[in-house]
């Protein structure tokens, strides 16, 4: 069962609490109309899939709605019970991804490394760069992949990033299983955030100061509903997030008219003034990937890339935003996966109108490691 409290908006994720923010002026709403750039993407033309299979359902729905709503002027926030996450780690850790570091094993070290663009973290993404990016948008399929330990977690999500490898400014939104945050194996909404790689700043949803939620529709780190099977219609989510030009405030949107809340400009250094790079996919994270034994924890739906299917996890109608604040498909773009043999990207891009990614994977299995 879902247990939410409702926060007034002036007061909601302990704003003040973050020095950058204390003399912030809350925006209630983007300063500029998104009806223009977001026509694109609805006169998109049916994918691959959809005119063999017919439409997913893109779902706007979450569990706890189904007992009611939050009033006005208010935001549902989630109640998590912190020992959650405190379990062998320290409390000012709870909600942040586990940051990229080297192990004192050097053998171990040097053979990860081989294959993993982060230490921990198993990557099989879409990339683009090389541009300045105000924004970017994706239909993820919302999938229930098995994740093994409680300290482990998969998730699917687009991501915008700016600076050196180990030291990166990202915020990022899609859906996770995450138990160390979340206690339980349900599929999440979630936003995250960090400037420094994740060592000392950042956290998903509204376990730090940062993100100012808005919305009264919307719960971060609620699950969602429905959940995709391989038997029925796949469900899908869209999350758009993007810059506001007067502001400069980060903006997630949630479907295509649900703004939830932004990231206030004044966190970031970098992704102060635009992003570098824009990431659609999958990441898992476990200490137990690049060795063996692999971890079994899933990323996307548990299986392998199949556009013929849709069986594993997928992205549709990427967009980038630009200076021109037009959503355009980008022009330029890069599969990577770090373990193909255990989570593996297939990008539909000749033939199609409209390009498709699909990745995923069950981590552990006969080729993996």
């Amino acid at each position: 069962m879902e247990i939410l409290l409702t926060a007034s908006t002036s007061t909601s994720s302990h704003l003040w609490n973050h020095p950058s923010l204390r003399n912030h002026k809350i925006q209630l709403t983007p300063s500029y109309d998104l009806t223009m750039a977001m026509a694109a993407t609805r006169k998109s033309k049916k994918s691959f899939t959809e005119r063999n299979r017919g439409s997913p359902e893109t779902v706007t729905t979450q569990l706890w709605q189904r007992s009611g709503s939050c009033p006005e002027e208010t935001i549902p926030i989630r109640r998590i019970d912190k020992n959650n996450g405190t379990k062998g780690d320290l409390v000012e850790n709870y909600g942040r991804k586990k940051p990229v570091s080297f192990h004192h094993n050097k053998q171990l070290n040097e053979s990860k490394m081989l294959y993993l663009l982060q230490t921990n973290h198993s990557m099989a993404i879409l990339l683009t760069a090389g541009y300045a990016y105000l924004g970017a948008k994706g239909d993820i399929k919302v999938c229930y992949p098995q994740v093994e330990l409680d300290d482990e977690y998969s998730t699917s999500r687009v991501a915008l990033n700016s600076g050196p490898q180990y030291e990166y400014e990202v915020i990022e939104s899609g859906w996770a299983v995450n138990p160390s945050v979340y206690g339980d194996r349900q599929t999440r909404l979630f936003v995250y955030w960090t400037v420094d790689g994740s060592k000392k700043t950042g956290c998903f949803d509204l376990t730090c100061p940062g993100f100012i939620q808005t919305s009264n529709q919307i719960a971060l780190g609620a699950a969602i509903y429905p959940i995709s099977n391989p038997t029925g219609l796949p469900y899908q989510i869209t999350i758009y997030i993007h810059k506001d030009p007067k502001t400069n405030n980060w903006w997630v949107q949630y479907g295509e008219t649900i703004n939830i809340g932004y990231w206030p400009s004044d966190l970031f250094d970098l992704l102060k003034y635009h992003a570098e790079s824009v990431e659609w996919g999958g990441e898992v994270y476990s200490s137990r990937v690049g060795t063996h034994p692999h971890t079994a924890t899933g990323m996307g739906s548990g299986k392998f890339s199949d556009y013929i299917t849709e069986s594993s996890g997928y992205i549709k109608r990427m967009r980038i935003l630009g200076n021109n604040l037009e959503l355009k498909i980008p022009e330029w773009i890069y599969t990577y996966s770090d373990e193909y043999d255990c989570y593996d990207v297939f990008y539909l891009g000749d033939y199609v109108e409209d390009p498709e990614f699909y990745y995923g994977g069950p981590g552990r299995n006969p080729k993996c490691p």
